[in-house]
């Protein structure tokens, strides 16, 4: 057979040109190829051993993080923010905050009857007090209109664990509620609410597991046709969120875990780990159909697919450091969380997935699900379909780049208006049944709802001037119309008598309008005025309305430097891949337009009400706090998946000579199925949290799918392909001290197996 020689592109000046390469006859030597084809080859050479080493690490990762077990995450408050502060200030002063629930009685129509709820409050005062989980049961207090009574109820223990112990306290609520069948009998507390949420949300975190794993199952045998083909991804997907999620637990002892951890490590896990062995296989039985054989196919597998994981891997786990900067408790957490996950993941697809293709031959085709099999696997040659949707971008590239470009800007516009709040109970679903009981506490006693919390530290010599200061503090916030008066603020000093705290009652929700000019006042206004005078004193003024508008404020003073350090970080990944200044721009500036876009469909659906009934929502007028920062350094590192994979594909065509055009045809067009497959599982998983019973679950999922959605159409089959086209040879072109060291000539088979082509 004749080998023709092909051209591969290489730099002279401020030009290109063909330079004519013969094939060799064999491939290189073991110790001239990348480390993932070593790896790779050594797997499937000694299949056993990588999947023993495999099973056996994560066994460990699982039961050793079972043994050690996870430090929770129990203080979250920025130390730099003003409401970290008070926290600190607060907790100096070592001061007990047992957990209280309160009995709501109210008419169930009409006015109530004194005597009937005093019968109810008095049968209620005699049970709880019989009851060990009770510490004290106060003096039933009546609302000032009359409408409502309320005795609360101190309980015993930690009160971190009060919703673990709440139940004998419900049992007894339900036996008043009996005995007094004409009044409304309800408990309600922090205990009661966090154990109503806690259930409410795992069952919808559970319920979304167990839908997630299915779909993707079905979008996998859709892409595949054959049920072991499909169940590898998802197996070692799965595998590698186990051994994470044990890792996690090793990590906590350094940085202790969020309670958002696992999920993060399952989102963040699922995705990766099904894209990275969806790669993986589809060029490994791509190479196979070619005709190489199975050891051919995985070494080219490796080469390719292999070396594209690695750099995504780099790309995600750089992308999730970004959480890192911000500085705060939860989101570090998160991050490592998703950096071990993704790490695992990468180490996994190099691994053990060369040894289970090796292992499992050509039964990885089996079992042939019939139809779906003619209809994906056994179809060779160029989708048409694809060839008809670029098209357009690579006979038009301009005209293509501004209509697309143009749409994504505009769908981008509304995210310059977005609003960010946290969640708080007036936004949690009235589907949960003890949301309608707090609306019944809230309206009757609306000092009850939210406090600003002051805190003092002073010398204990200074009580004296500290204890004028607050009784000036109190009177002022008597008079003033922003504050609650129903209740005199409550006072509390520690034994030591160097912290004094002061609650101080607000009829405002955290985030509203009120609740940020009660806050203004105290902290601008009436503290400094008052407590502010004591020589020496320190104070803070905290709270749960403090707390969200110190969290609002630090993510918005945070974003800009998550998204630089992960723009910088980025950008020197893809100029030492691809030895190309365009190609690292063109990732960073598409990246940030899918970004953007995503956070625009997120205002347009959340900040308005047009879309409550088709998603089953009340709207907040706002963004959830936490979703910019966080959706953008997921999405930016799931993006770089499609970008490194595509791009990866687009460039061998280009080192084998062809125009620009051709290659990027080439690339998309064989790209295209595993790309849409990966981008299917992702959108049909994070659809599933849009349904989901919270705003910032339905946010999440909803910002999620959008940006997915657009990456995998928008950018990947309109703008890329635009771009390049319009940038020819430019596209490889970069300055000498970057393509000093020229990179290699990724594998392919027409070098790699000359004999297998015909030429």
């Amino acid at each position: 057979m004749n080998h023709e020689t092909y051209d591969v592109l290489h730099h002279e000046g401020a030009g290109w040109r063909a330079v004519p390469t013969t094939p060799p006859d064999k491939p290189p030597s073991d110790a001239a190829r990348p480390m993932t084809v070593q790896v790779a080859r050594w797997s499937a050479t000694h299949p056993w051993r990588a999947i023993g080493a495999w099973v056996l690490f994560v066994t460990l990762c699982v039961v050793g993080g079972g043994a050690v077990g996870t430090k929770a995450l129990t203080q979250d408050s920025n130390p730099r923010t003003q409401s970290g502060q008070a926290d600190r200030i607060e907790t100096s002063g070592n001061f007990a905050h047992p957990s209280v629930e309160n009995l709501l009685i109210t008419a169930r129509s009409g006015k109530l009857d004194p005597a009937v709820a005093k019968a109810a409050a008095d049968d209620a005062t005699t049970r709880f007090r019989g009851i060990a989980q009770v510490a004290a049961v106060d003096a039933a207090v009546t609302s000032a209109d009359g409408r409502a009574v309320l005795v609360p109820i101190t309980m015993a223990g930690d009160p971190d664990t009060a919703s673990d112990r709440v139940a004998p306290l419900q049992t007894v609520t339900t036996a008043v509620q009996q005995a007094h069948p004409s009044v409304r009998v309800e408990e309600v507390g922090g205990a009661s609410l966090d154990k109503a949420i806690g259930a409410a949300l795992g069952g919808d975190l559970h319920q979304a597991e167990l839908i997630s794993i299915p779909i993707t199952l079905l979008i996998l045998l859709v892409a595949f046709g054959a049920l072991i083909a499909a169940g590898v991804p998802l197996l070692l997907a799965l595998s590698s969120v186990a051994a994470a999620i044990g890792l996690s637990a090793f990590a906590s002892h350094l940085l202790p875990a969020s309670d958002a951890l696992s999920s993060v490590v399952l989102l963040i896990g699922m995705a990766v780990g099904v894209d990275y062995s969806l790669f993986y296989v589809r060029r490994e039985r791509e190479e196979r159909t070619r005709g190489a054989s199975r050891l051919e196919a995985i070494e080219i597998a490796a080469e390719t697919s292999g070396h594209a994981v690695v750099v995504s891997g780099l790309a995600v786990a750089i992308a999730m450091a970004g959480l890192l900067v911000a500085r705060d408790a939860t989101f570090s957490s998160m991050a490592i969380g998703a950096i071990l996950v993704v790490v695992v993941a990468v180490i996994g697809s190099l691994t053990v997935l060369p040894a289970l293709l090796a292992k499992l031959g050509h039964w990885v085709d089996r079992p042939k699900i019939p139809f779906l099999w003619r209809l994906t696997a056994a179809r060779t040659g160029t989708p048409r379909i694809w060839g008809a949707l670029l098209r357009p971008a690579l006979r038009r590239p301009a005209v293509s780049l501004a209509v697309s470009g143009l749409a994504l800007v505009a769908l981008a516009i509304p995210a310059t208006g977005m609003k960010l709040k946290l969640p708080t109970a007036s936004d949690l679903p009235r589907s949960i049944p003890i949301m309608n009981s707090y609306d019944r506490l809230s309206a009757a006693f609306p000092s009850s709802s939210e406090t600003h919390t002051v805190a003092i530290k002073a010398p204990a010599a200074s009580l004296p001037q500290v204890q004028a200061a607050v009784a000036e503090l109190d009177r002022r916030v008597a008079t003033d119309p922003l504050f609650a008066h129903d209740q005199l603020p409550e006072i509390r000093t520690s034994g030591d008598h160097t912290v004094t705290t002061v609650n101080i009652g607000v009829n405002a929700q955290p985030g509203s309008t009120l609740a940020a000019k009660s806050l203004a006042q105290l902290r601008q206004v009436l503290v400094p005025q008052t407590i502010g005078q004591v020589p020496g004193a320190r104070y803070a003024v905290g709270g749960d309305i403090g707390g969200q508008a110190d969290f609002v404020s630090s993510m918005q003073s945070s974003l800009p430097w998550v998204i630089a350090f992960v723009l910088g970080l980025t950008l020197i990944i893809m100029l030492v891949t691809f030895r190309s200044v365009a190609i690292a721009l063109t990732a960073i500036g598409l990246n940030l337009l899918s970004a953007g876009a995503a956070f625009g469909v997120l205002v347009l659906v959340f900040q308005h009400t047009w879309a409550e009934g088709l998603l089953g929502f009340r709207s907040t007028g706002a963004v959830v706090a936490w979703l910019p920062l966080f959706l953008f350094v997921v999405l930016f590192g799931l993006s770089m998946d499609y970008h490194v994979f595509v791009v990866s594909r687009i460039r061998e065509a280009a080192m084998r000579g062809e125009s620009t055009q051709d290659a990027v045809r080439h690339g998309i067009t064989t790209s295209a199925g595993v790309v849409t497959s990966a981008a299917a599982v992702m959108i049909a998983v994070f659809s599933v949290f849009a349904t989901l019973t919270t705003i910032d679950m339905k946010q999440l999922g909803v910002g999620l799918a959008a940006a997915i959605l657009i990456d995998a159409t928008m950018i990947r089959v309109v703008l890329l392909p635009s771009v390049m086209s319009l940038l020819g040879r430019r596209n490889w072109w970069a300055p000498a001290f970057i393509r000093r060291d020229s990179p290699q000539v990724p594998y392919d088979a027409e070098r790699v197996f000359p004999s297998r082509v015909s030429v």
